[in-house]
C-alpha cells in the first residue's frame, strides 16, 4: 500500500495534487508546527498576468503552535474582498463560476465554529478540491485517525505513520530528497519515492505568458477535467539518495 503525507495547504499547487493522486492513503498531518511565511495559509494566484497571494487571516499565528491548534480570524467582509479579489482576477476564465462557487464554498466554512479550526477549514477545503479533480485516495486526518504512540519527529514520524496504516511504500514530494534517505527506510521495512512534477507544465492562461506554479484554482479556472486528469500524471517518480553522505557531496 502506497501513502502520502504532508501538512495541509491552502488551495495548493499541482504536485500536491498529483502526490495525493498517486498514492492508496494519503494522511493530512495536522499535528506538526505551523510554519509562517509558509503556504498552509496562502497560495498564489493570477492577478493582472502577475503572480499574487491569496490568504486567509490567521489569530495569532505562531511556530510555537501545532496547525491543529491555529485558528482562522475570517469573518463575512473578509470572505467578500477574497471573493471580489477571485471576480477581478478570473471573470473571463472559461471555469469561472464553477470554481468561483468552489472556493467561495470553502471560505464560507471558515465562519463556521467548526471551520475557526485552520486544520479543519484545511481538510474540508483539501477534500472538496480532491473530489472536484476526481481523486479518489482515502483521506485520514493525523490527530484524528493516526494515533502514534509517542512524539515522532522527522523520518522517524513518516516512518510511525507508515506502520500505523499498513503501507509499504511512502511517497514524497520532490523537495524531501535531502530529508528522507532510502537506507533508513528499506531498514524499516518500507520502500521509499519522490514524487517529480514535470517542468513543461504549461496551460492556456488567457493571452498570458505561462506563469507557473499557481494554486490549484488557476489551474481549475483554466483547465478542463481532461486535461486536469492528464496534468496529474505529469510527473516521475525518483528514487532520491541512499543516504545523507550522498546529498551532501553532491
Amino acid at each position: 500500500m502506497k501513502l502520502g503525507i504532508n501538512q495541509p495547504y491552502f488551495f495548493p499547487y499541482i504536485g500536491f495534487w498529483q502526490l495525493m493522486n498517486a498514492v492508496d492513503e494519503y494522511v493530512i498531518a495536522d499535528n506538526l508546527h505551523f510554519i509562517k511565511q509558509g503556504y498552509i495559509q496562502r497560495n498564489k494566484i493570477l492577478v493582472n498576468k502577475e503572480p499574487q497571494y491569496f490568504k486567509v487571516p490567521l489569530h495569532k499565528p505562531s511556530q510555537n503552535k501545532l496547525i491543529n491548534e491555529t485558528e482562522l480570524s475570517l469573518d463575512e467582509a473578509e470572505v467578500e474582498k477574497m471573493l471580489h479579489t477571485l471576480k477581478c482576477a478570473y471573470a473571463k476564465a472559461p471555469n469561472f463560476e464553477k470554481v468561483y462557487n468552489l472556493v467561495k464554498e470553502v471560505l464560507e466554512f471558515g465562519l463556521t465554529e467548526e471551520g475557526k479550526n485552520l486544520a479543519l477549514f484545511l481538510e474540508n477545503e483539501i477534500r472538496l478540491v480532491a473530489k472536484e479533480l476526481g481523486i479518489t485516495t482515502k483521506i485520514y486526518m493525523a490527530s484524528r485517525d493516526v494515533i502514534l504512540d509517542d512524539d515522532y519527529k522527522r523520518e522517524y514520524y513518516v516512518v510511525q505513520t507508515c506502520k500505523n496504516r499498513g503501507a509499504t511504500e511512502y511517497y514524497n514530494a520532490i523537495g524531501g530528497t535531502k530529508l528522507y534517505y532510502q537506507e533508513f527506510f528499506r531498514e524499516n521495512g518500507l520502500g521509499l519515492k519522490f514524487v517529480n512534477t514535470n517542468s513543461d507544465i504549461k496551460y492556456q492562461q488567457f493571452d498570458n505568458e505561462f506563469v507557473p506554479n499557481l494554486s490549484i484554482i488557476d489551474v481549475m479556472m483554466f483547465c478542463s477535467k481532461e486535461q486536469i486528469a492528464d496534468l496529474l500524471q505529469r510527473f516521475d517518480l525518483e528514487e532520491g539518495y541512499e543516504k545523507p553522505e550522498e546529498a551532501v557531496e553532491e
